[in-house]
């Protein structure tokens, strides 16, 4: 299992690692400024977050008498913590069955995170069956299974190119007859400018809600950590289409700049509720906004737990 510390050396060595390593106890002027909202920016923070940071960070200095870079990064790191919100608990209890939407565009990692959301329900002693919403393209059906497999989980899935209403529908019979708790649905993946993706997307959504009448209880986006700003323009376009609830974000162990979480919390409201930092079953972490930002900042060994 990977931790967080070692699943964001990438990140922590690219951006914001850079900040702790060229800042020492000189003072702050101008050209410090400029290096913080420059390395930010390339960081995929976005503008509009870096700039209310940036402000916020001027503030700061000012009240607190601040004078020198080394403090100005604790400062920093302060500041991005109070960006970020604790998660709430999924609502995924307190009921007979309780239904988790999976969205997200082909290669973000949405059939793998699946696998693992489940794996981690199966450990905390949840029956758990999957969905194989994503009908239109075979590969994604054998994918599932395979995560499907490796989580121990059963998966319900149709033939490549039947109704995904129809396979959701099969589910749902399929979760009741064998009291299962949480019903996890996988949906189609190609890019959120598709109008007609969308449409089938708010198709399986209203699917759901003619059988289970509150469900989706949990509808959660899953965003590649590696498209930066890109990842947030398919976010507005699914908000849009479906309620999302939740957001995951993989790949923050590959070339991720990690700044982009903050532009979700910032620029949209919804809560991040795990991270991807690896590919096996065990790589998926509960958000913790505190230790993330320490993490993104942390010196040390990267070989050390």
């Amino acid at each position: 299992m990977t931790s967080l510390r070692k699943g964001l050396a990438r990140t922590r060595q690219s951006f914001f690692g850079r900040i702790a390593q060229a800042f020492g106890a000189t003072e702050i002027d101008e050209d410090t400024w400029d290096d913080v909202e420059a390395l930010l920016i390339q960081a995929d923070v976005g503008v509009p977050t870096t700039l209310r940071l940036m402000e916020r960070l001027k503030e700061r200095v000012r009240r607190d008498g601040i004078t020198r870079q080394d403090q100005l990064t604790e400062a920093l790191k302060d500041e991005l913590r109070k960006l970020l919100t604790e998660p709430t608990p999924l609502n995924l209890s307190g009921r007979e069955l309780s239904v988790m939407l999976i969205a997200g565009v082909n290669g973000s990692g949405k059939t793998t995170t699946i696998g693992k959301i489940a794996y981690r329900m199966r450990l905390n002693n949840r029956k758990v069956i999957i969905a194989a919403g994503d009908t239109f393209r075979a590969a994604a059906i054998d994918q599932l299974k395979l995560w499907g497999e490796r989580a121990g989980v059963p998966v319900i899935a149709g033939l490549p190119n039947s109704d995904p209403a129809a396979v959701v529908y099969d589910a749902i019979s399929a979760a009741r007859a064998r009291h299962a708790e949480v019903l996890i649905v996988d949906t189609a993946g190609r890019l959120h400018s598709n109008f007609n993706l969308m449409a089938e997307l708010v198709k399986v959504r209203d699917v759901l809600r003619k059988v289970i009448p509150d469900a989706p209880h949990e509808t959660l986006l899953v965003l590649d950590g590696t498209t930066g700003q890109n990842a947030l323009t398919q976010a507005k376009k699914f908000q849009e289409a479906i309620d999302v609830t939740g957001v995951v974000v993989t790949k923050l162990d590959s070339t991720a700049k990690g700044g982009m979480l903050f532009a979700i919390q910032q620029e949209l409201g919804l809560p991040i509720h795990y991270v991807g930092i690896g590919e096996s079953v065990y790589d998926l972490v509960f958000f913790n906004p505190a230790k993330f930002v320490d993490s993104l900042f942390e010196n040390g060994d990267e070989d050390e737990e």
